[in-house]
């Protein structure tokens, strides 16, 4: 085979923001790690260990074009530990409600005009995350995905994954990850039978059955899927731009429609992976 699936499993230890948007003062996070978060995290800590210092975005670029090529990988879904087995917690559906009141938590700050002992104006925002703990009972949270890796992989991913921080507001802590473990799989399912793997023409192929839900942003091209549907765009850091060229000045489109996570398919239906774990439809052969 070309290719081994991984299963990979963090412990979270402080709140995790995946951005989503803003709807007022709320800066609203996604409760999932997506494709593209932990593609930026992983190759953030593969090029910093090859280049020291890595101050210029032609490394970051390389090392990351190199991680597309050489590995595959789903999103990374919220789990709570019972005993040697985790169970996923999903957001759609009749549990949405009750993920928001389990999960997601929020927090506020603005800055302060001291003269006046007020809040400065315009400036008051509050900040939506995963917690690390179970709001109801205090139970631990992990985040558990899956990594594909390709034959003569020369990436130290596993490595790195030990040593990762994902999301928003890094420089006050959030989004640090502790590693738990790494184990190759030999069964083709994943996510606990929602989904099934395959390798087929050197590619990865995903497949679901009917009426289960997608895990992935997936390329709004099906007519058989029936969801919520969002662009993909992203900030990056474009060091050689001759305009923009500062972190998060660059707009870059993924992809200009997608079918959400948590989507459902109305029949059985196969998706092959591609670049920041975006899924597209495959025809069966």
């Amino acid at each position: 085979m070309t290719w081994k699936a991984y299963q990979v499993v963090f412990k979270l230890k402080s709140p995790l923001h995946i951005g989503c948007g803003k709807v007022g003062n709320v800066q609203k996070t996604r409760p999932y790690i997506m494709g593209r978060s932990f593609w930026g995290a992983l190759t953030m800590r593969l090029t910093r260990e090859q280049h020291k210092p890595a101050t210029n975005s032609r490394h970051y670029e390389t090392i990351g074009e190199k991680v597309h090529k050489e590995l595959a990988y789903t999103y990374f879904y919220p789990a709570i530990s019972q005993g040697i087995k985790y169970d996923f917690e999903y957001h759609w559906g009749e549990f949405e409600s009750q993920f928001r009141r389990r999960f997601l938590s929020s927090y506020s700050s603005t800055a302060l005009v001291y003269p006046q002992q007020a809040a400065d104006e315009g400036l008051l925002h509050e900040v939506e995350f995963i917690s690390p703990r179970t709001l109801d009972t205090g139970k631990q949270v992990y985040l558990i995905g899956y990594v594909f890796e390709k034959e003569n992989c020369s990436l130290k991913w596993q490595e790195a994954c030990q040593k990762l921080q994902m999301g928003g507001e890094r420089g006050y802590g959030w989004g640090d990850m502790q590693y738990i473990n790494i184990k190759e799989i030999t069964v083709n399912q994943l996510f606990d039978g929602k989904c099934e793997w395959k390798e087929q023409d050197g590619l990865i192929i995903i497949q679901v059955s009917e009426s289960e839900n997608l895990l992935a942003h997936t390329v709004a091209q099906n007519t058989s899927i029936y969801g919520e549907i969002e662009p993909l765009v992203g900030r990056e850091w474009r060091s050689y731009n001759t305009t923009n060229r500062y972190a998060g000045q660059h707009l870059e489109k993924f992809c200009d429609s997608c079918w959400v996570p948590g989507s459902q398919v109305r029949q059985l239906s196969a998706f092959v992976i591609q670049k920041f774990g975006i899924w597209q439809t495959r025809e069966f052969v």
